[in-house]
């Protein structure tokens, strides 16, 4: 792929000096190049999913992001060192990053090369294209804390075993009114600011009604009308519990695809509402009276290599052999990967009892009370497993690559689950109870040696080093104000730290 002479972008032939692109995606790259041409862009966005699951991006021109797919894109790797906050969670300037890397020492750069299988245009930006990245050193190693690159390793494990990953999306989210009367002062600008002033975008309590749903129709359909070019049209928008709560779900999705248009979809969505004076949150549980919680639920089977066909059918019952062994690792390891799932203090104020949310470990068929719901049949060629612990605010990477991890574990020992709770999932005796907050969280996480041989030391310390930080100043902010954590009650902080950045 040839590369404009004078781009100054990256290291000229990095990505062929290290081998990052096969012949089959170098051909895309130019196929890429020439639509960036043809289609006459005059911007090309180039983003990287951070460890919060949120892209972080720059404007390049159409020259630059070319030349980008050859060179790689300089860009800083100080993002690595951002909590929720946009603090700094570590000692500036500390040896090896603050986290035990010696390519972080003194806020380097990290070279981003694009995929170009994820470009698209975005229809609501003037003629611009969009592009996710993944991470490396210059060293060209990939750096380890890129959750993109995780995914790939663990879907890699998963196709040595025989099979692909299938996953649906379904995730909940507020529309929220902004009150642009109101403007944000230099003396609230700072971290972290106050949550923007908002009003009621829609009424609640009338689940599913059609006329809540119409009401909702004129941003709903922008909303569609942004997403559907995107290739990513929505198999169901849904008017949800709460006031303005909606659900939109998505077809089957194969691989990392799944993980990369959840990204995609809510930045769409976040950004499309924006344009319009509404702000989209997927901050689980917002601190405002009469809101209530959001959920992603992950529905999810394998795919046997290379026929396609569904592992998780059997004739016999809801799920074959495998199934079930998958559903088995799903609650061994379940305690700790609610790090992976529900990743902020505001996450763990979902486990209620009776919410529509689990509170413990137990599986069930068609039981939207149980952490694991099987949905189907004895010969259901589309039987499922649906893991309900998520929070739409959960680094999709992260998120599917614990449930893979988990889940080919017991299809490679043949576990078998504990028998399916016929009745109330809340009532079920001997479960394991969740952890009501995320310090026992990430306690069970550290004490759990699964995901550290699965994921690797590195990503696992730096994961708690950084949500021990969050902790830490969540804790803070509860002393100040007088406060102690409840499970019931969502703080200022939590609404100055999660609503508008998810």
């Amino acid at each position: 792929m040839s590369t404009p002479p004078d781009s100054g972008v990256g290291q000229p032939g990095f990505v062929a000096a290290h081998g990052l692109m096969s012949d089959e995606v170098v051909v895309r790259a130019q196929e890429v190049a020439e639509r960036i041409a043809t289609s006459r862009l005059r911007t090309v966005r180039l983003a990287v999913v951070d460890q919060h699951g949120v892209p972080r991006a720059k404007s390049l021109s159409p020259d630059a992001a070319i030349a980008a797919m050859s060179n790689g894109l300089d860009f800083s790797g100080a993002i690595y060192s951002l909590d929720t906050g946009n603090n700094v969670f570590v000692s500036p300037f500390a040896a090896d990053g603050g986290f035990g890397i010696p390519e972080f020492t003194g806020f380097p750069d990290v070279v981003l090369v694009p995929d170009p299988a994820t470009f698209r245009i975005l229809p609501w930006a003037d003629r611009t294209g969009w592009m996710l990245c993944d991470a490396y050193f210059a060293n060209g190693q990939p750096v380890p804390l890129d959750g993109r690159g995780l995914l790939r390793r663990q879907l890699a494990a998963l196709a040595e075993a025989g099979y692909d990953f299938v996953a649906g999306l379904e995730v909940e989210f507020y529309i929220v009114k902004v009150d642009t009367a109101v403007p944000l002062t230099p003396e609230n600008a700072g971290f972290t600011p106050p949550p923007p002033p908002v009003s009621v975008f829609e009424r609640g309590y009338q689940y599913l009604s059609e006329v809540r749903l119409d009401s909702m129709t004129p941003v709903l359909e922008v909303v569609r009308d942004a997403l559907a070019p995107l290739r990513l049209l929505p198999r169901s928008m849904e008017d949800e519990w709460g006031p303005g709560q909606v659900e939109f779900s998505f077809p089957p999705m194969r691989g990392l695809a799944a993980a990369d248009n959840a990204v995609l979809f809510r930045s769409a969505v976040k950004q499309v509402c924006q344009r319009h004076g509404l702000l989209a949150t997927f901050m689980c549980r917002p601190g405002l009276p009469n809101f209530f919680s959001s959920g992603w639920h992950l529905h999810q089977s394998l795919a046997f290599r290379p026929s396609g066909g569904n592992a998780f059918a059997s004739e016999a019952g809801p799920l074959s052999e495998a199934g079930l062994s998958y559903v088995a690792g799903l609650l061994e390891h379940a305690l700790p990967s609610l790090v992976f799932a529900a990743p902020t203090v505001n996450g763990y104020k979902r486990y209620r009892p009776y919410s529509f949310a689990p509170d413990r470990v137990c599986w069930a068929v068609e039981n939207r009370g149980a952490l694991v719901r099987v949905q189907g049949s004895a010969g259901d060629t589309s039987s499922h497993v649906e893991m309900r612990s998520g929070e739409p605010a959960a680094n999709p990477y992260l998120y599917m690559a614990a449930n893979i991890a988990a889940g080919l574990d017991g299809v490679k020992r043949s576990l078998t689950p504990p028998p399916a709770v016929e009745a109330d999932p809340y009532s079920a005796e001997g479960a394991v109870m969740l952890p009501t907050s995320l310090a026992a969280a990430v306690k069970a996480l550290d004490d759990d040696g699964f995901y550290r041989a699965a994921f690797g030391d590195t990503l696992i310390d730096y994961l708690l080093l950084m949500k021990r930080a969050e902790i830490a100043r969540y804790e803070a902010a509860l002393s100040a104000a007088g406060l102690t954590d409840s499970p019931n009650e969502v703080s200022d902080w939590e609404m100055r730290e999660y609503f508008e950045f998810f």
